[in-house]
């Protein structure tokens, strides 16, 4: 979050959100969270758990999510988060611009949309699919026709059956340390002192939360996010080389 008074506007909106779900015995939802939101309600994950809570994003390994507060099992009812899928994509693929992650949400954005209403963006060759909230959904369909100059067609789609698993990159690293900035700085080719700089500025996740122990050492299965970049998640346990170094294989998700 971009201050304090942001993060405590936020806890509060958690916490009336979980009380008025307990109290009426119904379901709450926020709108999408990024990373910075999600560690806030990390924060104070604990003291909204007498309400019940389920972070989704319509999809597996979404980094955006939905918060919904309510115990479907002491509800007696289930309901399905207020997500929608759309496919954008060119009526002629051949005629379309190469379309970055940037582009979608940069066309998304000049609808004047806000961005808790969009969730994740999965790119394609010159496609995507967005998660959106649903009352978005159709105003989406109708109004987004143009990426950068490419035209384009949205169309609502079954996430599930429909939008492709995100495929990462399998790299092997050598780092002199299992340090979080050492790793880092190996993975997307930076300098130590530029990694420093993202510690600096609260964009290095670990695990969903924010890191500012740029000494952290990491683990197997930690996944790594950082803001601007993507992230990775590091697989199995380091080998050592024989000049004592760490030799680590990550999934790099771009």
């Amino acid at each position: 979050m971009d201050n304090e008074k942001e993060v405590q506007q936020l806890k509060n909106r958690l916490r009336d959100l979980a009380e008025k779900s307990f109290r009426q015995n119904l379901f709450t939802f926020t709108g999408f969270l990024g990373l910075s939101g999600l560690d806030v309600f990390r924060q104070i994950e604990r003291e909204l758990s007498y309400a019940g809570y389920t972070l989704f994003g319509g999809a597996e390994e979404t980094d955006r999510k939905v918060i919904r507060f309510g115990n479907a099992d002491e509800m007696g009812y289930e309901m399905d988060f207020p997500i929608a899928c759309i496919h954008i994509r060119p009526p002629a693929a051949k005629f379309a611009e190469a379309l970055s992650h940037r582009d979608f949400l940069g066309a998304l954005m000049n609808l004047g949309i806000e961005r808790s209403a969009l969730g994740d963006i999965r790119v394609g060759d010159r496609e995507a699919y967005l998660f959106c909230l649903e009352p978005m959904a159709e105003f989406i369909c109708e109004q987004l026709t143009q990426v950068k100059h490419t035209p384009v067609k949205c169309s609502l789609v079954e996430a599930a059956q429909e939008v492709p698993r995100e495929e990462p990159e399998l790299v092997t690293v050598q780092a002199a340390s299992l340090r979080a900035d050492a790793v880092i700085a190996k993975v997307y080719n930076k300098s130590r002192e530029s990694c420093l700089e993202l510690f600096r500025e609260q964009k290095v996740y670990v695990d969903g939360r924010l890191c500012e122990n740029n000494s952290r050492q990491l683990k197997a299965g930690e996944t790594v996010n950082v803001r601007g970049f993507g992230k990775f998640e590091v697989l199995g346990d380091p080998r050592e080389t024989r000049k004592g170094r760490k030799a680590l294989k990550i999934a790099v998700y771009r």
